[in-house]
């Protein structure tokens, strides 16, 4: 699957926000080497090393065509790096300090096991920081779901979308975090995003959620569901004087790992 760095940076201030608000739970202390995992074009990774400049910082991605637009971020920033790794591969080495991944964690099926994987891992004193999307049952889904489990499209998408079971709840993140011999907080968040322009619900998931179906239908399909997807996400989301109000919530959790007794 193929990615848009153009077009996932269409919303930024609505997509950097959760980063920010995750990133700013993390209290580590003069880190000396923090990994992004899921970086995507590198801007928000970028402000890691601009936090901690005297960090070794590195932003891993499956994505080439997100990493050719991360690369142009290590400039003027000696100490970050990115390369190309996939995270359910990955394992933090005993040098790590901070680990962040912000919206990847759902494309990873099996992501809970892989995360107590990691935190059994980690050193005392690293910290974790994790957020994933929570709307996978919010209708900008669950209407792109039911449209493609219809006769015309089921033999097409069958299998390609995944639901509620993509993500866990903030308890389930904490309960792992916890287990792992960490001091955890978990929250969720809901963003009121008040979307500008013609089927902007439309515009934000051809960044993310509407990628698996693109990479599988041909060009004249693709318009042909997004026309039909299109005239749904219309009723689910209004449109006001003010601009399309798209809730989405959003689910994080920080651990930092402790000494063990």
């Amino acid at each position: 699957m193929k990615w848009d760095p153009l077009k996932y940076v269409q919303f930024g201030d609505y997509r950097d926000r959760p980063f920010f608000d995750l990133t700013g739970r993390i209290h580590a202390d003069l880190p000396r080497y923090v990994v992004d995992l899921g970086c995507g074009p590198g801007n928000l990774t970028a402000t890691l090393a601009q936090r901690w400049p005297d960090a070794e910082v590195v932003g891993l991605d499956t994505s080439a065509e997100m990493l050719a637009k991360a690369a142009t971020q290590a400039e003027g920033h000696p100490g970050l790096a990115f390369g190309l790794a996939d995270i359910a591969h990955w394992m933090p080495t005993p040098e790590t300090n901070v680990v962040v991944t912000n919206a990847a964690l759902q494309w990873v099926p099996g992501h809970q096991e892989m995360l107590e994987r990691w935190l059994a891992a980690l050193r005392p004193g690293t910290w974790f920081g994790m957020q994933v999307p929570g709307n996978f049952n919010a209708p900008s889904h669950t209407l792109m779901r039911e449209l493609a489990a219809t006769a015309r499209w089921r033999p097409l998408l069958e299998d390609v979308l995944r639901g509620g079971e993509s993500v866990g709840e903030p308890a389930d993140y904490l309960r792992i975090m916890l287990d792992a011999g960490c001091t955890a907080d978990a929250w969720e968040t809901t963003y009121q995003q008040v979307l500008p322009g013609t089927d902007p619900v439309l515009e934000w998931v051809r960044g993310t959620a509407l990628r698996p179906v693109l990479a599988v239908l041909s060009v004249e399909e693709g318009r042909a569901f997004e026309a039909e997807y299109a005239a749904a996400l219309r009723v689910a989301y209004p449109g006001t004087p003010h601009g399309t109000v798209f809730p989405f919530r959003r689910i994080f959790a920080v651990a930092q790992k402790q000494l063990t007794a």
